[in-house]
């Protein structure tokens, strides 16, 4: 009775593939570059850690996670969960890992907050970005890792695009939300005080704003890490490829041996990033 609704179907699925070939078609030199510039960045940053001893870069995180948190508890937390990952046999391929969510991570940041803080601004262009930000988190990852695979191969590089748009919503959000509450007291202080736009900007909204907006930076690389697995599907390197490696070989011992290195690792991103005060 009905058949009339699937027998004149939306060329949704069809248009979207005619558009990847265009992009195939016109901007495959672009594609290129852009995995080749990805896969050096990640692959050199990984190449550095791996190239020192395991103790020293071990010693290394130790001592920048007390300059950043002046805890010796999670200086010694940090050495002996990388202690057990080296222990595990994963140094190298955690290493990767790092390298991997780092970028991922910084990039989603650094385009991130500056966009949160002009929608903060710009009422009209939060409300744009929102249903965007929605999708972005929603959409199942496998659906644009196809065009991803389509136009940039194999690697490091689509699972880096795939974080990105995955992390990206976090920083973007909570900047938004850190300026967009700062108390109008305090803008009509600064303003009281003859302050620029500019200078309301710096001296008042981003410093009472810099502990949501660190919570968006927190939660940017806890996204991007948990990113690894879908990246390690794509044939990016790391913890990510050894589970995906361990499911596809039903090795218990192995899965739960890249697992622990990733909550480890987890942890210690979180812990040393993290600003007291923060609030998520």
């Amino acid at each position: 009775m009905f058949d009339w609704v699937t027998d004149h179907k939306i060329p949704f699925g069809n248009t979207m593939r005619v558009f990847i070939d265009l992009l195939q078609a016109h901007l495959g030199s672009f594609f290129d570059v852009v995995t080749a510039v990805v896969e050096f960045i990640v692959d050199g940053s990984a190449g550095v850690l791996i190239f020192f001893p395991p103790i020293v870069v071990i010693l290394a995180f130790a001592a920048f996670a007390y300059l950043l948190q002046r805890s010796w508890k999670l200086s010694l937390f940090v050495f002996l969960a990388f202690l057990f990952i080296w222990n595990q046999g994963y140094w190298e391929d955690t290493m990767k890992t790092i390298s991997l969510v780092v970028w991922s991570a910084a990039t989603s940041i650094l385009v991130g907050t500056p966009i949160g803080v002009m929608a903060a601004h710009r009422p009209r262009l939060y409300a744009f970005l929102h249903p965007v930000l929605d999708m972005m988190q929603t959409l199942p990852t496998p659906v644009y890792l196809i065009p991803m695979i389509a136009l940039l191969g194999i690697g490091y590089a689509p699972g880096l695009i795939a974080t990105l748009i995955f992390a990206l919503p976090a920083p973007i959000r909570l900047t938004h939300l850190g300026i967009s509450s700062t108390p109008v007291a305090l803008k009509e202080a600064g303003e009281a005080f003859g302050a620029t736009a500019h200078q309301l900007l710096w001296k008042v909204e981003l410093p009472h704003a810099l502990p949501t907006i660190m919570a968006g930076v927190t939660q940017c690389i806890m996204l991007s890490l948990s990113m690894v697995v879908i990246a390690g599907m794509v044939g990016a390197e790391g913890l990510g490829a050894d589970v995906i490696k361990a499911l596809g070989t039903v090795n218990i011992a192995r899965g739960f041996e890249a697992g622990a290195a990733i909550v480890l690792l987890a942890i210690v991103l979180d812990r040393m990033c993290r600003v007291k005060g923060a609030h998520a």
